[in-house]
């Protein structure tokens, strides 16, 4: 089942700052876009390609903090795992 959350205002104008970035790198735009993706869709989830490139862009030095904090947003609306 979904996690029913929604990307809240700050994160998302974060993703956006994040997007119009010249010198954000690729990972960050991606998780960017799966947040921005998910701002008024509960049911929506991110995936395993964006989960990924969120956390590439937390654990990056040289990574901006809107784009980290847009990458923590993606990251927070991933279904978990089920063993």
């Amino acid at each position: 089942m979904a996690k029913q959350e929604v990307t809240s205002k700050k994160a998302a104008s974060a993703a956006s700052k994040t997007l119009r970035s010249k010198t954000a790198s690729k990972a960050a735009k991606s998780a960017a876009g799966s947040t921005l993706s998910q701002s008024k869709a509960p049911n929506k989830v991110t995936g395993e390609k964006a989960s990924s490139a969120a956390s590439k862009t937390l654990r990056s030095k040289s990574a901006s903090k809107s784009a980290k904090s847009a990458a923590g947003s993606a990251l927070t609306q991933k279904p978990s795992k089920k063993k």
